[in-house]
């Protein structure tokens, strides 16, 4: 059996949701796992794994759109932990360890420890997707595309294999990228969705001008969570954060209406809840999904006059819900069995 060191990126909560749902078919074959994580990824895992706590990158984003200085002046705080962390997963992960293969979902210390190391590397996310599989992108963002994929390569160097989700699939471009439809956390697969009455909305804290326009709306009834706030203004109902709340919500939305990440969108078409997406602007990935989901019929992309899109996404909502019902679920086995083989392989 193998020894798996599992990196796992701990910037928002999709990375943690994925791995959660493959680490443990690796423990229950036998492998020996440890995981190195930070942030949401250590308040996710650290509970049930054995967990290195290391230290990323983040992106800040202020009214959905990115915050170019902000960024800076937040990661440029974060280097003096990043060295003193580098050296501890080097130590603890690597020298004391001695991992056979490793794993990342999109965390880089590990991808480059690896690499140094000689160890075979492997990667399970769904941002490879935008590096190894052949796709259309968005009308206009072609440079985008290249510097983001640019950004992607300097995150992760080369894996030896790349396990890719992506819920538009394309063909791969080459021998070494196998593509699947997202890895739905099995909290969420083996949930019973019902038909309310009201809107999820979920933005990232900041950004007010949704809520504003939400509002405008007196007919609809909207949820609001990111806003750290626990109250009610009209129409509006805002709730704290809360991992049992949030799910209850979205099991009982009749839509959602959310920045464009992965895993929500992935999770709300598996329950059937059209999806009004508000991609964060400077965020190719989120231009991309907001477009994809767009194209599918599944749901819809917000443009510049954000009022003229909630409007006529609430006015289309029928037709999209007709739509979304039929939208392909899956249960992610296919994917657990190939990082199985891969591990078997590349361990030997």
């Amino acid at each position: 059996m193998a020894r798996i060191l599992y990196g796992v990126s701990g910037e928002g909560s999709g990375h943690s949701s994925r791995s959660r749902e493959i680490l443990p078919d690796l423990i229950e074959h036998g492998h020996e796992v440890r995981v190195a994580t930070y942030a949401r990824g250590i308040d996710n895992l650290a509970a049930d794994y054995d967990c290195i706590e290391i230290e990323g990158l983040t992106i800040v984003s202020r009214d959905n759109k990115v915050s170019h200085i902000g960024t800076v002046i937040e990661n440029l705080s974060r280097m003096p932990r990043l060295g003193r962390r580098w050296m501890q997963l080097r130590r603890e992960g690597f020298r004391e360890f001695k991992p056979d293969v490793v794993i990342t979902d999109f965390e880089p210390m590990t991808a480059y420890l690896a690499r140094l190391n000689g160890i075979p590397l492997l990667t399970v996310d769904n941002q490879q997707r935008m590096r190894y599989m052949q796709y259309d992108p968005p009308p206009g963002m072609s440079l985008d595309r290249f510097m983001t994929v640019a950004v992607i390569a300097g995150m992760v160097p080369r894996p030896d294999a790349s396990c890719v989700t992506a819920f538009v699939i394309g063909e791969p471009k080459n021998d070494h990228t196998w593509i699947f439809p997202p890895l739905v956390r099995r909290r969420v697969r083996t949930a019973s969705p019902t038909d309310g009455d009201h809107i999820l909305i979920y933005t990232t804290s900041g950004y007010d001008t949704l809520n504003h326009v939400a509002k405008s709306f007196p007919d609809a009834h909207f949820i609001v969570y990111g806003s750290g706030r626990d109250d009610r203004e009209g129409n509006l109902q805002f709730r704290l954060p809360s991992r049992d709340g949030f799910l209850k919500d979205l099991l009982a939305a009749k839509a959602v209406m959310a920045t464009a990440g992965f895993t929500l969108i992935s999770e709300s078409l598996y329950l059937g809840k059209p999806y009004l997406a508000l991609p964060i602007k400077g965020q190719f990935e989120q231009q991309l999904n907001a477009w994809q989901l767009e194209q599918s019929g599944f749901g819809a992309a917000a443009g510049s006059d954000l009022h003229a899109s909630v409007a006529q996404f609430l006015e289309t909502l029928p037709a999209i819900a007709e739509r979304v019902a039929g939208a392909p679920r899956n249960d992610g086995s296919a994917l657990r069995s190939k990082v199985l083989e891969l591990i078997d392989q590349y361990s030997t």
